[in-house]
């Protein structure tokens, strides 16, 4: 639930964007940096959460982000300028990088003892459900509400308060050591033994998450601009269906070895990368509905993956480094891709920046899928993700 209503939090800005870019006149450049802006925060956080999760306890990170997390809330509720909205991202994005590192870090441990196997997938389902729900909710308040962003950024400011009550009572972390010192801050990292598992997941994980970006940065722009379709319900439900349907694979690829897991999230990617050129081509909604559903196919069982080779493979003292790690590696790509993007459509337009998108991802994606078969013969354990 923690987990969930964070997570909210980090798309429900999505189907707001046009409305926000129309209400603001600002450029398409600008709107990717509001989405990159969000990642910029995110990895900021990422850098110390996993560490302090790891050594203070989960409270002690959670409950900081959640703090965080209701402030953005509260300004987005209220931005009338750029400026406050480049700040409430940035915020958000503190607020959701505490929450998939020790939230996450915090479900995968409490799998130890009860649900080992099932323990990630609980993780990247409360992550993807979180990330689902926020800009279903946004698009539909949009539906029934003239002015919608208060009603909906309050409402998730309640959210994260109740969620917060829950962090105070949560158990503490048993592999917390209770105490930290400046001194010790370095960069995230895992046991050497480790690196090659991380490498792994980062190079699927950091390709599908680049193309939900777009879909979440760009997606409302390509709707409103080539297909004439402005509704945010409509945005809303694209991300929606994205993140849904990476709840949904999840389950089903329990049973599945690491290989294939990471072979079908390269081809939903190359599915998604087609339906991005396909859509601009003919200028209907339907293949970036298609391209969102695939996209989020490939996110969902590309972080599973990783999740799990984490779960199975890292000693539980480091998961939260590690898992940090993982989003890192991620959300570099995820934050940078979109910007460029974005200045390419200001100067070369949309339909010419979103064919170089889908190409430069689905080369990435060809590679990383070839690294990963590679280094999948050299990594020793368990050959199945379940």
């Amino acid at each position: 639930m923690i987990v969930t209503a964070t997570l909210i939090l980090s798309n429900a800005p999505t189907p707001l964007y046009v409305h926000w870019q129309s209400e603001l006149q600002f450029s398409t450049s600008t709107l990717t940096a509001l989405f990159s802006i969000y990642v910029v925060g995110l990895l900021a956080t990422l850098v110390l959460a996993g560490q302090l999760s790891d050594r203070l306890g989960t409270r002690m990170v959670l409950l900081p982000g959640l703090a965080v997390g209701m402030f953005a809330s509260l300004l987005l509720a209220s931005a009338h300028s750029v400026v406050s909205l480049l700040i409430a991202r940035f915020a958000s994005g503190v607020g959701v990088g505490a929450a998939i590192t020790a939230g996450v870090a915090y479900v995968i441990e409490l799998g130890d003892a009860r649900r080992s196997r099932q323990a990630p997938l609980f993780g990247s389902t409360a992550v993807a459900l979180g990330a689902a729900l926020g800009p279903l909710l946004a698009g539909s308040f949009a539906l029934f509400v003239e002015r919608p962003t208060g009603a909906i950024f309050f409402t998730e400011a309640l959210l994260l308060l109740v969620a917060a009550c829950f962090v105070i009572y949560l158990p503490a972390r048993s592999h917390a050591v209770g105490d930290f010192r400046a001194g010790e801050l370095r960069f995230p990292g895992a046991p050497s033994a480790n690196r090659l598992h991380l490498a792994v997941g980062v190079a699927s994980f950091g390709c599908a998450l680049s193309a939900t970006a777009f879909v979440l940065s760009l997606g409302p722009s390509v709707l409103s601009e080539l297909t004439g379709v402005d509704k945010p319900f409509v945005a809303g439900s694209m991300a929606c269906i994205m993140f849904a349907a990476g709840a949904i694979v999840q389950p089903a690829a329990k049973s599945l070895s690491f290989r294939s897991v990471f072979i079908l999230s390269a081809v939903m990617l190359a599915i998604a990368m087609a339906g991005i050129a396909m859509a601009v081509r003919v200028r209907t909604a339907e293949p970036l509905l298609m391209t969102a559903a695939f996209a989020g196919c490939a996110y969902g069982l590309a972080q599973f993956g990783g999740l799990t080779l984490i779960a199975r493979s890292v000693p539980a003292g480091r998961r939260g480094e590690a898992n940090a790690v993982l989003n890192i590696g991620g959300y570099v790509p995820c934050g940078l891709v979109p910007v460029l993007t974005g200045l390419l459509v200001d100067r070369a337009g949309i339909v010419v920046a979103a064919n170089c998108f889908a190409a430069l991802v689905a080369a990435a994606g060809i590679g990383s899928c070839v690294f990963i078969l590679c280094s999948l013969k050299r990594i020793e354990g368990p050959s199945h993700a379940s």
